[in-house]
């Protein structure tokens, strides 16, 4: 299958995140960004929770993504949510 060339691609991560969800979401994110050739994943992360399981997941995704070349861009953030992804140094790859 040809990747398409869009901008950029969007996945929503939904609230409650339980870490048992995430090895269904980073195959979900690794298959969109290989059927595209897109720039920038966008997460939809309004709702999430600021804790440990929502950095480990932003963290691995942003891995996933630059793999492909990709940036992040998080939608939605709640002030506690970008305030933990800058204390644990990820603000840097994780823009909002």
């Amino acid at each position: 299958m040809a990747a398409s060339s869009q901008r950029s691609v969007s996945i929503e991560i939904r609230a409650p995140l339980r870490r048992e969800d995430l090895p269904g979401l980073f195959e979900r994110t690794r298959v969109l960004l290989a059927q595209c050739a897109a720039g920038e994943l966008r997460c939809e992360v309004a709702g999430v929770d600021a804790d440990g399981v929502a950095v480990d997941a932003l963290a691995r995704l942003a891995l996933t993504a630059r793999r492909r070349r990709c940036s992040v861009l998080l939608c939605g953030a709640s002030q506690e949510l970008l305030e933990l992804v800058a204390l644990v140094g990820l603000d840097e790859v994780l823009r909002s």
